[in-house]
């Protein structure tokens, strides 16, 4: 069987597997990211980073030579010239026949629905979408950040919470149990805005407060119920705009990323919203992660995804014998 290297490569951190054609051989292997391939200096970074994650690996298993690897890399979209620079430095660093770098967000998509197409909504502390149609269209929908966009993701969430606490705190708003959540999770209501940027992350720590959100709604307070559902119908909305762009009805969709921990009270009325739509969408469970993405991409190169993964192989492939380790570059 065919084995070869999967690679999620993220501004924190960059994760690396080993398939043998049966299963990931030693386990995932992470260690620090890179800035993205856009950046100054983002190809260096980036061939660090990879090397850094993949070199272990091989060592491990020196009689196993990958014919492919495949990178899904944060900024590639964004920069093709780079990540086709990235690809060619990492086909002479690496005893592969192959070498196939990508968008994370394609490989997330590839991952979440097996190479098929469809729509692939991720929410966390922000929201984005992901579509890719049959023909290969690629639509991005969202993912503006938390001042212009990420309409119901997690900050969105936790910022209409808070809001709500405060205007029930002045007297503004309706009663609600927010006001109890939000006192619970930071304390004196007027040191709210201080406590909301105590990290420096701002949008991070409101997202923090979307389970509460949730968990409120669910005992009943309408307040709360009424956040979750506009935040549901911001998500069908999302989803539906990539949908279109791309074409087609009956549309797998799969919902990714640590708000689905959220579960019904926001997985429902998502699935009631688009099962409603005119296209029919059906949402589906995930079933993989971008490393499972990596991996097929790296070895099939007849999905939808291919227009937007750049290649360079060989002109001859390597010898069957296993190369010697290569040391990875130093970093500047």
């Amino acid at each position: 069987m065919t084995a070869a290297v999967a690679v999620d490569l993220g501004k924190t951190g960059c994760r690396a597997v080993l398939w043998d054609g049966a299963g990931p051989a030693h386990g995932v292997h992470e260690v620090p990211g890179a800035p993205g391939l856009a950046a100054d200096g983002g190809v260096e970074a980036a061939r660090t980073a990879v090397l850094a994650a993949v070199l272990p690996l091989l060592e491990r298993a020196p009689s196993l030579r990958p014919a492919a690897v495949c990178v899904g890399a944060a900024g590639a979209a964004a920069a093709p010239r780079a990540a086709r620079d990235l690809a060619g430095l990492l086909l002479s660093d690496l005893p592969a026949d192959e070498v196939a770098v990508t968008s994370d967000a394609v490989t997330a998509h590839a991952g979440a629905l097996g190479g098929r197409p469809g729509v692939v909504l991720a929410i966390g502390t922000g929201s984005v979408a992901v579509g890719i149609g049959d023909d290969g269209a690629y639509a991005r929908v969202g993912g503006w950040g938390p001042w212009l966009g990420d309409e119901g993701g997690g900050a969105w969430i936790g910022a209409a919470g808070l809001r709500a606490a405060l205007r029930a705190h002045d007297g503004r708003g309706p009663d609600t149990a927010l006001l109890a959540a939000a006192i619970e999770r930071f304390g004196d209501p007027d040191r709210l805005p201080v406590a909301l940027g105590r990290d420096g992350n701002s949008a991070r720590t409101a997202a923090s407060f979307a389970p509460d959100v949730a968990r409120t709604a669910t005992a009943g307070d309408s307040t709360a119920s009424e956040i979750i559902r506009d935040a549901a119908t911001a998500l069908g909305e999302t989803v539906l705009a990539a949908a279109r762009r791309i074409g087609g009805d009956g549309l797998r969709v799969a919902v990714t990323g640590g708000l689905t921990g959220l579960g019904e009270p926001l997985l429902g009325p998502l699935r009631s919203t688009l099962a409603a739509s005119p296209c029919a969408l059906l949402l589906r469970p995930s079933l993989g992660d971008p490393l499972d993405g990596s991996r097929l991409l790296a070895l099939d190169a007849r999905t939808p995804h291919e227009p937007h993964v750049v290649r360079v192989r060989r002109a001859a492939p390597l010898p069957t014998a296993p190369t010697p380790p290569v040391t990875p570059p130093a970093v500047a």
